[in-house]
């Protein structure tokens, strides 16, 4: 189920090229995972999940961005969810701690994968693209996922009982 809607929720925003990097839809299902399914499976749906959206439908470009992407997804389903894993009690704090080791972990990875993938080519990415892609663009999407998995998890919490 997050696998598809990583795949799906890009497609909302796919007119608005700009709107779509800022909210990073493709990011809170994979979240979503790690913290629900647990860190193996949070894994497996970001590194699929990227790579399979570009050569189901062509986004994002295989190399370097979706390979970079699929670094930084496994990253975060698994920290999310092995972080979470260790708290005993599954409150907002927990979720709060997962988010906010597995958020900056995920976009470190990603800005090495991006090294690696372009050659240590620091005239391409630069220190003020990195700036700009993991904090000053994407600042709408943190605070998106800061305020809507916390919401959804409290949600299923709240409702676990009538839940299939």
């Amino acid at each position: 189920m997050f696998l598809a809607l990583a795949l799906l929720l890009p497609s909302l925003t796919m007119k608005m090229d700009t709107i779509g990097n800022m909210l990073l839809p493709m990011h809170l299902p994979i979240l979503l995972c790690g913290l629900i399914c647990g860190k193996k499976y949070g894994a497996f749906a970001g590194a699929l999940a990227p790579l399979l959206r570009s050569f189901l439908f062509g986004m994002p470009n295989l190399y370097p961005r979706a390979i970079a992407m699929a670094v930084e997804l496994m990253a975060y389903g698994f920290i999310c969810g092995w972080v979470y894993s260790k708290f005993k009690r599954k409150n907002i704090g927990a979720v709060y701690a997962a988010l906010g080791i597995a958020l900056p972990a995920g976009r470190i990875l990603w800005a090495v994968a991006q090294i690696l993938l372009l050659g240590f080519d620091f005239k391409t990415f630069t220190f003020s693209y990195f700036l700009a892609e993991t904090v000053f663009n994407a600042i709408p999407g943190i605070l998106l996922q800061l305020t809507l998995i916390p919401a959804i998890l409290v949600i299923i919490q709240k409702n676990k009982n009538h839940l299939i």
